[in-house]
């Protein structure tokens, strides 16, 4: 993730979310991916998940499943994977945690490195043009980004943004709506709930 932190994630993430909260988010996601992302994904491809695991932590290894191989490296060194063998690139709520503009670029460019010609990027974060109020409520998020700033990065690396949502999802899972599976299936499901509530952008890019 760039440069080592001057606090332990683990302890900041322990903070941060209670126990109740955790299996809440757990919950969320489930339905997030069932409902949503899976349709964005092929059971055939090739996935890299940047960021993955509960908020960067170092329970990666031990949580993943069987049949996911898991490299420890930081988002902007993905020499791990050899160009052009990668189907789709996964990007959470994790451009907002790096330090510069230079390692976004940096990340930007291993994705369009790894990707097939037309695979294709997909990203969910806070959008600071919805959510400049809340944005730097939290410790670890340093770099501001709109959705017009995040097209303009993916544009010079090469990469084109076929699907847009500047307002998608709250901007995390303390907001007030939506807070259990089924209201979250009903908020998926009502597009015009995004632009009221919506703080969180949502963009596929191709290459």
């Amino acid at each position: 993730m760039g440069q080592t932190e001057p606090y332990s994630l683990s302890d900041l993430y322990e903070h941060r979310f209670s126990a109740a909260e955790r299996e809440r988010k757990t919950a969320l996601w489930k339905v997030l991916c069932q409902s949503f992302f899976q349709k964005y994904v092929r059971e055939s491809d090739t996935v890299v998940d940047l960021g993955a695991g509960y908020e960067f932590s170092e329970d990666t290894q031990t949580a993943a499943a069987e049949d996911v191989t898991v490299v420890l490296k930081p988002a902007t060194d993905l020499s791990s994977f050899e160009a052009q063998t990668v189907d789709a690139v996964f990007a959470s709520n994790l451009f907002e945690h790096l330090r510069t503009k230079d390692e976004l670029m940096a990340v930007l460019r291993e994705v369009h490195r790894i990707l097939k010609p037309g695979g294709r990027l997909l990203v969910l974060q806070p959008n600071i043009h919805y959510a400049y109020r809340e944005y730097w409520d939290y410790l670890d998020h340093h770099l501001p980004l709109t959705h017009l700033s995040l097209e303009e990065a993916l544009n010079i690396v090469g990469l084109t943004v076929r699907e847009m949502r500047p307002r998608f999802l709250p901007y995390s899972f303390k907001s007030r709506l939506p807070q259990s599976p089924f209201l979250l299936k009903l908020y998926l499901a009502a597009g015009p709930l995004h632009l009221i509530f919506g703080k969180q952008l949502f963009l596929v890019a191709g290459k």
